[in-house]
C-alpha cells in the first residue's frame, strides 16, 4: 500500500483551495483544507499533516500566529504564501519559522496555480528563487498588458541583464518564490521602502551567487487590477537602472556599494550556472 503525503492547505478563498487541491492531487498528495485559522490549528493538531500551505490573511486570524503556535511543539515544513510585499513580512515569516516564502503581488494578475510548481522547485533544493515569468511564453501582450509596460520591461531586463551577466527572461514580475536560506544570507534592511525594494533584492541575489529559476506564468490586465500610474512606473525604470549601474561598479570594484558588501559577494555560489565571466 503506497502511504501518500498529507498536505494542509490553509487558504480562505474558496476558487483557489479548489484549483490547488486538484493540483495536489493529480501530484500524488493527500489534501486536506481549512478556510480558517480556527479549523487549520484543529487538523494540525488532529491529522499531523507533512507539509503546510500556509496563507497569512486568514478572515479570524493572522497566518503568523499559525505559523508561531507550530513551531512551538513541531518542524513539519511550512510553506508562507502571501500577497504582503513587504521586507518587514518577510523577516517575519522567517523568524516565527516558515521554510519556504512565495509572495503574490495583491492585484490579482497572477494565477496560484503555480504555487506548488514553484514551492517545489525550491523544496526540493535545486534553487533558492523561483520567479513567475509573464514573458516566457509570449503571451504577455495577449494577457493585457500595456504597450509601453511591455516595451519598458524588455529594455530594462536587456539593460539590467548585460550589468548583470545573467538571462532572465524579466526582472519586474510581482510572483516571487523563496527559500529560508536565500532570505536569512540578504541584508534587506537598506532597501527601499517603495517598488524597487523587489528589484534590489533581485540585484542582491545575483550578487549573492544564487540561481534565479524562471517559470512561465500566465497573467491578465483588467481595469480593476491595481497597478501603478506612469509616473511611478517612471520612477520605478530609473531606480532599476540605477540598481543594475551600482552593481556593475561593485563588481568592476570602482564604486562599492552598501547594498552589496564585499563579504555577501557569492556568498550563495554553486547555485547560479547562467553567470558570464
Amino acid at each position: 500500500m503506497n502511504i501518500r503525503d498529507k498536505v494542509l492547505l490553509v487558504e480562505d478563498e474558496r476558487t483557489i483551495r479548489s484549483f490547488m487541491q486538484a493540483i495536489l492531487t493529480a501530484n500524488g498528495y493527500d489534501v486536506l483544507m481549512a478556510g480558517t485559522g480556527a479549523m487549520a490549528n484543529t487538523m494540525i493538531a488532529s491529522h499531523c499533516p507533512d507539509i503546510i500551505i500556509l496563507d497569512l490573511g486568514l478572515p479570524d486570524m493572522d497566518g503568523m500566529t499559525i505559523l508561531r503556535n507550530v513551531r512551538k511543539w513541531s518542524k513539519v515544513p511550512i510553506l508562507v504564501v502571501s500577497a504582503r510585499s513587504h521586507e518587514r513580512d518577510k523577516v517575519e515569516a522567517l523568524d516565527a519559522g516558515a521554510d519556504i516564502i512565495i509572495m503574490v503581488h495583491p492585484d490579482y494578475q497572477y494565477t496560484p496555480l503555480l504555487i506548488p510548481a514553484m514551492a517545489s522547485m525550491i523544496g526540493s533544493g535545486l534553487y533558492h528563487c523561483v520567479l513567475g515569468s509573464r514573458i516566457l511564453g509570449g503571451r504577455a501582450l495577449a494577457g493585457g498588458m500595456p504597450l509601453y509596460k511591455y516595451i519598458s520591461n524588455r529594455f530594462l531586463t536587456l539593460v539590467e541583464n548585460g550589468f548583470l551577466g545573467i538571462k532572465l527572461s524579466e526582472y519586474h514580475t510581482g510572483y516571487r518564490a523563496f527559500s529560508r536560506e536565500l532570505l536569512e544570507s540578504l541584508d534587506l534592511s537598506c532597501n527601499s521602502d517603495d517598488f524597487i525594494f523587489d528589484n534590489e533584492m533581485l540585484v542582491q541575489i545575483a550578487w549573492s551567487g544564487a540561481i534565479i529559476a524562471e517559470v512561465s506564468c500566465p497573467t491578465r490586465y483588467f481595469p480593476e487590477a491595481s497597478s501603478i500610474n506612469f509616473r511611478r512606473s517612471a520612477v520605478y525604470g530609473f531606480g532599476c537602472l540605477h540598481a543594475a549601474l551600482r552593481y556593475r561598479l561593485a563588481r568592476w570594484n570602482l564604486l562599492p556599494w552598501k547594498k552589496l558588501p564585499p563579504e555577501r559577494r557569492g556568498l550563495m555560489k554553486g547555485a547560479r550556472s547562467s553567470e558570464t565571466p
